[in-house]
């Protein structure tokens, strides 16, 4: 791809060209309950968002509306760039050990990072069962499948339950170093989440 002037684009600018999240207008409907309506939201590369409010309010639906896996009951939806949802449910087989586990997905993203795994405190439980792993432990190994995605769109649902003050710091540094390469998270919690230039959205503004 060029510029207007000719000159090819680098290839990180191209990616924060073609990321960013927009929404107009949303409704969220739950059974016969609409759980908020008139959410509107833009994101641009860089850009973080805290979606706080009470459980049940509709955290989780707004992210999987986001993430194309529920649809809007009214509004509109632009995701530009490639998504990764960490939510409760690591997407890794409960029976494999968690190396094997990771490196499924590996094969499938074309990635992988054993410095990642150092960092994240995982190299040395790579031979554990995934069912065997604490909470912690596996929302650890959900952020290591995020990151192994190369997702220009980080999609988080309460990403910091179960993790200790140590694991908290280091999820809020992952997310600010993925954003400060251009890319965009969207973060559904109740817990302050401490990154710089956090924006944040109180869902209850917009209840039905």
């Amino acid at each position: 791809m060029q510029e207007p002037d000719g000159h090819p684009t680098a290839p990180q600018e191209t990616a924060q060209q073609e990321t960013g999240v927009t929404a107009t207008d949303l409704a969220c409907r739950r059974g016969d309950r609409v759980l908020f309506r008139g959410l509107s939201l833009a994101l641009s590369p860089g850009e973080t968002l805290q979606v706080a409010g009470h459980n049940g309010i509709g955290k989780s639906s707004l992210l999987r509306i986001l993430a194309g896996l529920a649809p809007a009951y009214a509004g509109t939806v632009r995701v530009r760039g490639t998504v990764g949802l960490l939510d409760e449910r690591p997407a890794l087989d409960a029976a494999l050990p968690l190396g094997r586990a990771l490196a499924f997905w590996a094969r499938l993203d074309g990635a992988g990072d054993d410095g990642m795994l150092e960092e994240l405190g995982l190299a040395h439980l790579l031979d554990v069962p995934v069912r065997y792993l604490s909470t912690g432990q596996k929302k650890r190994a959900a952020f290591a499948r995020l990151i192994g995605q190369r997702a220009r769109v980080w999609l988080l649902d309460e990403p910091l339950n179960g993790l200790d003050r140590a694991a908290v710091a280091l999820a809020e540094a992952l997310t600010a170093r993925h954003c400060a390469g251009g890319g965009v998270a969207v973060i559904a919690s109740h817990q302050p989440f401490g990154i710089a230039g956090l924006r944040r959205l109180a869902l209850q503004d917009y209840a039905a």
